[in-house]
């Protein structure tokens, strides 16, 4: 791979090449891809969407809005601070094409803004969820109507590839989505591959997978224009996107710590000490002591944590640079970290104190139950619409679905659409759905 096809600011529908040098300095294209995903309604509605704590009621538990925003700073720092590198290294990049430092940083930032906008409502659950209602519920009930890959799509249900279908898909009057640049839809992907094939490795791109069947071919353009190279499952990754994680790495151990201490999940005098052992070589002793709570003690850290990090990922990723672009470095930058123990170990805590309180088990539950009925209820009044066969009661159902979904009458589309509307949910438009659909609200 190489950066100057790495860096292209190519967009869906272009049919002429776009040069950095002639790009309006004032609002680059990277730039405008940050605008187009911040001002975007999926987007927003991250703030209704579960973290850590499920439907917390705490302002200063953070959403996935927050959480977001927080995670596309961060990489802004760390991709102003490796293009800075790549240039001094590749100085023909700035020289000949016009590329800046800032250019590296705005393509991470807006990446890093999305990275979560696929999610389903309550965390993690709700992408097993919808799984599992195709693995066991009434979904699997479909499985001979489609492909292999089609079926696998989901049966393992990605946010990521949920994701990459938001900033993709066309609709009326808004060809190619968001019409993002290709450099900033190839960080944006983590896992460049589809469902299939499913096999167990150590690459960290194999981890899970990036795209639907449905995106798939517009993946493929991406990929080529890029100059992603080709592998047994898909494609390597684009070197930006180790940058995407490495943001979301730091953000989701430090700042997810930090909720669990504010929460009271984790004790205080428990906590610090873990935070200090990251930071022992940078903490100004006599600053910190001076320090009078809880409050101030764990941003003072955190921010201290965050910026060693940042520092450090910048370190593994030019270390291994050249290895990134041959497509030969499989792990997660953070992985690489001289701090990976002390990392470990406060993930270890925050599984134990956070992810697994009874608070979030309990809402992940409930939550579980609602994905499942709006499933069932949206997949049974569309798919008896298409036979000829709905009822009044699935006619109101089809009523209240986009617009889009009249249009479609695949099964794959269809299965593949409402599980991409219930996604796009956020936990209290859920939950109003699930209340309606059993008569409990009005």
């Amino acid at each position: 791979m190489n950066w100057e096809q790495l860096l292209s600011l190519k967009r869906y529908g272009d049919t002429n090449k776009r040069i950095r040098k002639e790009q309006d300095e004032t609002r680059l294209g990277f730039e405008v891809d940050y605008d187009r995903i911040i001002f975007s309604s999926e987007f927003r509605s991250l703030q209704d969407k579960t973290q850590v704590i499920p439907l917390s009621k705490t302002d200063f538990v953070h959403t996935r809005l927050t959480h977001s925003l927080e995670v596309s700073v961060v990489g802004r720092s760390i991709g102003r601070k490796v293009g800075q590198k790549i240039l001094q290294k590749y100085p023909h990049l700035s020289t000949s094409l016009g590329y800046q430092a800032n250019d590296f940083g705005a393509i991470v930032a807006a990446a890093a803004l999305a990275h979560d906008i696929g999610n389903p409502p309550f965390g993690h659950s709700g992408e097993k969820a919808i799984g599992q209602f195709f693995k066991t519920g009434y979904g699997k009930t479909f499985k001979d109507e489609l492909t292999k890959e089609q079926y696998q799509d989901l049966c393992d249900f990605e946010g990521n590839a949920n994701g990459f279908k938001i900033v993709t898909q066309s609709r009326d009057g808004r060809e190619g989505g968001l019409r993002l640049s290709y450099a900033t839809l190839g960080a944006f992907t983590k896992y460049p591959k589809g469902s299939l094939p499913k096999q167990p490795t150590t690459h960290i791109c194999d981890k899970k997978y990036g795209f639907f069947q449905s995106e798939k071919a517009f993946f493929d353009e991406v990929a080529s224009d890029l100059g992603l190279l080709k592998t047994n499952h898909g494609y390597s990754r684009h070197p930006l996107a180790f940058l995407v994680e490495a943001a979301d790495d730091i953000c989701y151990t430090i700042i997810d710590f930090e909720d669990g201490i504010n929460l009271g999940l984790i004790e205080e005098e428990f906590a610090l000490e873990y935070l200090i052992n990251l930071v022992r070589d940078t903490i100004n002793t006599k600053k910190y002591s001076k320090l009078t709570n809880t409050k101030d003690r764990v941003s003072y850290l955190r921010a201290l944590a965050i910026n060693t990090l940042i520092n450090e990922a910048v370190e593994v990723f030019m270390n291994n640079e050249e290895l990134i672009l041959k497509g030969l470095f499989t792990t997660a930058l953070m992985d690489k970290s001289k701090y990976e123990a002390q990392i470990k170990d406060i993930i270890k805590i925050s599984v134990e104190k956070i992810y697994q309180s009874t608070e979030v088990i309990d809402k992940e539950i409930a939550g579980y139950q609602v994905i499942n009925v709006l499933l069932n209820t949206y997949t049974k009044a569309l798919l008896n619409s298409v036979k000829g066969t709905a009822s009044h009661i699935d006619k109101l159902i089809i009523k209240i679905l986009p617009q889009t979904f009249h249009k479609e009458n695949t099964t794959y589309q269809i299965l593949l659409n409402v599980s991409h509307f219930v996604a796009s949910l956020s936990d209290s438009q859920a939950i109003l759905q699930y209340k309606k659909i059993n008569g409990f609200s009005l």
